[in-house]
């Protein structure tokens, strides 16, 4: 799949900087491509759609986090398989701001929240699956995990 088959939008992160309440941080991935390719990638070999728990959200540079353009990869994917469910181009001062609200709707979230996060995955506007997550990996061009960018619930060892 390609990723400019792909457009991402993210809602609720400007409440940070801008002092106002927290609200959960929320992405929404459409998808405008082969609709057969997304649906296959985002089941599980009984024909359902993969649920939060098997899926995994992460971030590879592709620069140096010291370039002012330094851009990278968000990706979904398959916890059980390792496969890619999806992949897409994304600048690196927009994800980290991202993690960041993120981080910050954590600590002021109730412990009953299901997520730090939501992720939304349509297909050419029509709902497709949403997965409330709590850990977002960031990785440097060199695969290696970059701890203090990444949102890692605590207790949690990798």
């Amino acid at each position: 799949m390609r990723r400019d088959y792909f457009e991402l939008d993210v809602e609720n992160v400007a409440w940070v900087d801008d002092g106002d309440d927290p609200r959960k941080p929320q992405v929404r991935i459409d998808f405008h491509g082969p609709k057969e390719v997304l649906e296959r990638r985002l089941s599980d070999p009984t024909g359902g759609y993969l649920d939060a728990s098997e899926t995994d959200v992460a971030f590879r540079l592709q620069d140096s986090l010291d370039e002012p353009d330094a851009a990278g990869v968000v990706s979904v994917t398959n916890r059980i398989t390792g496969d890619f469910v999806l992949e897409l181009n994304e600048s690196a001062d927009d994800v980290l701001a991202f993690i960041r609200a993120a981080r910050e709707y954590g600590r002021n979230a109730s412990d009953s929240d299901d997520g730090r996060y939501r992720v939304e995955v349509s297909i050419d506007g029509e709902d497709l699956v949403a997965y409330e997550k709590q850990t977002f990996l960031v990785y440097d061009a060199d695969g290696n995990l970059l701890r203090s960018h990444s949102l890692i619930p605590s207790g949690v060892e990798l």
